[in-house]
């Protein structure tokens, strides 16, 4: 019996190997859960990775459109800026197109008189124009005969500043009288003004930047 005994217990002992409990299935179930759940992040973070790119390809996209917006506002600002740039007013006379001659009446006066000058401004260029003439911007001025004295200019104690614009056709001449006190005179008037005696001097024609040859007369005693 009692060699029976342990037959039997031996034969259980056996088939016990195989308890439910230790069978791996379970465990290969995991794995193809754990599995299963790394293959749908996978696909999560795939998804995920195709919507970052087409974000930034969108981005991307959306930047390049801005830059072509931006490179448009820059041809239209340079567009602006060129359009808007102030250009040179037509008509208008250039010191080139014009030529200044100063006359004297007279080629000799006596002391005491008062001569009197003519400055003639001529359109020399092909079309007509405009400009200023105002007498604060033409000048006539007297200088000892070799031009370095300074004697006198028609501004000095009469400076005006009112604007004569004058229309001119190739080859029109505006021409203005002035006369002059035989005495000196400084830019402002304010040194004393003394008679000029007998001698040789010039007189200038100016105009803004334009100077006339210089013109010879005299005084005589």
């Amino acid at each position: 019996m009692v060699v029976l005994a342990l037959v039997i217990w031996l034969v259980v002992a056996l088939t016990g190997g195989d308890d439910p409990d230790q069978n791996p299935e379970p465990a290969a179930a995991e794995v193809s859960t754990s599995a299963t759940t790394t293959a749908a992040d996978a696909s999560a973070d795939a998804a995920s990775a195709s919507t970052t790119r087409s974000g930034e390809a969108s981005a991307s996209s959306g930047s390049r459109g801005a830059g072509g917006s931006a490179a448009e506002d820059a041809d239209d600002d340079s567009s602006t800026t060129t359009t808007s740039a102030a250009p040179v007013p037509p008509g208008q006379c250039s010191d080139q197109s014009l030529a200044v001659r100063v006359t004297s009446d007279e080629p000799n006066y006596r002391v005491g008189s008062e001569p009197d000058f003519t400055i003639v401004i001529t359109n020399i260029g092909t079309s007509p124009c405009e400009r200023d003439l105002g007498a604060g911007l033409q000048q006539v001025l007297v200088y000892s005969l070799d031009g370095n004295e300074r004697l006198w200019a028609n501004t000095d104690c009469f400076p005006e500043s009112t604007a004569d614009i004058r229309s001119l056709d190739p080859g029109d001449q505006a021409a203005y009288s002035v006369k002059w006190s035989a005495t000196t005179s400084e830019p402002g008037c304010q040194a004393p003004r003394e008679p000029v005696g007998p001698g040789a001097y010039t007189v200038v024609g100016q105009l803004g930047g334009l100077r006339s040859v210089p013109e010879p007369f005299n005084i005589t005693p």
